[in-house]
């Protein structure tokens, strides 16, 4: 475990005992309630104690190759049980949860029959967080679901960058209304994203180069570069908008992350895709979604234990940068 003591008081279910934002939080990975990171579930995210709240989109109707995303929400928080000691994460000197205060919401409510209600569900419920000056972590689902986010990211902000990691471009411009690979098109024809100050990570699937305008830092890219050229090209792209971080677990390889529904090989290593995240303290992340986890393909849980720590990583650098002075 770790150089700490024994706890001094175990208590379970902390998902519903635990009091405040805040807190220090341990209990033993194989019992109690599933929550993120063993996060207080609470439908109230209004007050100083909160920074930011974690919701899951239990929807994979848009999938076109293998269902079962839908179970991903439920998979990251099983998953990120294992991580949830209450101390520093590694390699930060802090623990994120002693910096930010992080709420597990719960699950928007939605039916795989009524994608329409779906959209307009998490367009609401982002909207209800952002305007209480909040920020958003959200677990697929498919990868859809990044449509009606950006929708009210762009309602609050105005154009925004988008810094997307994955193994397609999701730019498809005869992609059905309901669909996870055509959504980052739409945001661009709706102006919620600007493409120019957008770059995509770890794609190698095919697509048009002509008039795509995202900057991408294809899989072979990645490979022949190191992570800190990376790095360096997405803060130069990003510039100082502000950015949604949007990540389908399909741009990692499928030997890291095979419960996936299109899984392409080829791609990024867990440790890559961490310390390209971690090298991101200076863009300024307002939100993130974390897709495409479908747990039923996967082998010893490793797909959903690579995403739980993706996102974890994600509020370290949220918290290094409040940390600041």
């Amino acid at each position: 475990m770790s150089k700490k003591s024994e706890p001094p008081d175990l208590v379970v279910d902390q998902a519903f005992a635990a009091t405040g934002g805040k807190t220090d939080v341990w209990e033993p990975a194989f019992s109690g309630a599933l929550s993120f990171m063993r996060r207080r579930y609470t439908k109230n995210f209004q007050g100083d104690a909160v920074d930011v709240v974690v919701s899951g989109v239990p929807f994979d109707l848009g999938t076109t190759n293998r269902p079962g995303s839908r179970f991903g929400p439920r998979g990251i928080r099983q998953a990120s049980t294992q991580l949830a000691w209450g101390e520093p994460h590694w390699p930060w000197d802090f623990d994120p949860f002693a910096i930010l205060g992080v709420i597990d919401w719960g699950d928007v409510p939605c039916l795989p029959s009524k994608p329409g209600e779906m959209v307009a569900a998490v367009e609401a419920h982002a909207a209800a967080v952002l305007e209480a000056g909040k920020s958003l972590l959200t677990f697929g689902g498919d990868h859809l679901i990044a449509l009606p986010l950006l929708r009210a990211h762009a309602k609050r902000f105005g154009p925004i960058s988008l810094i997307h990691f994955d193994a397609h471009t999701d730019t498809e411009d005869d992609a059905a209304m309901f669909d996870h690979g055509g959504m980052f098109h739409d945001a661009v024809e709706e102006g919620l994203i600007d493409p120019d100050r957008s770059v995509q990570v770890g794609i190698r699937t095919y697509y048009d180069p002509e008039g795509h305008r995202f900057r991408v830092l294809d899989g072979d890219w990645i490979q022949n570069h190191s992570l800190r050229a990376a790095i360096d090209a997405i803060s130069e792209t990003v510039g100082d908008h502000r950015a949604y971080l949007s990540f389908d677990i399909d741009c990692l390889d499928p030997s890291c992350a095979p419960g996936t529904g299109t899984p392409v090989c080829g791609g990024l290593t867990t440790n890559q895709a961490l310390q390209i995240l971690r090298g991101l303290v200076d863009v300024d992340l307002i939100g993130m979604d974390l897709v495409e986890v479908a747990p039923h393909y996967d082998v010893a849980e490793i797909t959903s234990l690579a995403a739980a720590h993706i996102a974890v990583e994600y509020l370290c650098v949220r918290a290094a940068r409040k940390r600041r002075p």
